[in-house]
């Protein structure tokens, strides 16, 4: 009888505590990047770490939240090269030095529906460590521009 009374007390105080969802500072599900705009707009990025989800991007996607995106990260600076083969939605794609500002954006580069490999290319005139893809038209209603400041930790 004790116990069960040291337990009811128990869930009673456990059910007194305030529950606590992802919002505000709690960290992103796993996979996932918080990243902080100019403005403090918040966007949640799945990560591309890997060689396979680099490849794989945003392909075969039919729709991209206005407040999801991707973050390619990579080991090294370079000159990174994107295309759209096989995406189904227009993308902004922002690329990001080290200091994680934007030093080159392709807007609104639209779907390729070509079957073999002739799919226009984009990539920036310096080299980048970061590359953020976005649905087509949001860097502009975010007004991003080259040199905005993004903020993001990568794990």
């Amino acid at each position: 009888m004790q116990r069960r009374r040291s337990l009811t007390l128990f869930f009673i105080l456990l059910l007194s505590f305030p529950c606590y969802t992802l919002a505000g500072n709690d960290p992103a599900p796993p996979g996932v990047i918080q990243i902080t705009l100019p403005g403090s707009t918040i966007i949640y990025a799945e990560l591309a770490d890997t060689p396979q989800k680099r490849t794989e991007g945003l392909m075969y996607r039919e729709h991209l939240g206005a407040d999801r995106g991707m973050l390619f990260t990579f080991l090294q600076a370079q000159a990174w090269t994107f295309w759209m083969k096989n995406t189904k939605i227009p993308l902004d794609i922002i690329w990001m030095n080290e200091k994680k500002q934007i030093i080159h954006m392709e807007q609104n580069a639209p779907i390729c529906t070509r079957t073999d490999d002739s799919c226009p290319q984009y990539r920036p005139n310096e080299d980048a460590l970061y590359v953020l893809e976005l649905a087509g038209g949001r860097a502009e209603s975010l007004r991003l521009q080259r040199g905005s400041k993004l903020q993001f930790r990568v794990p």
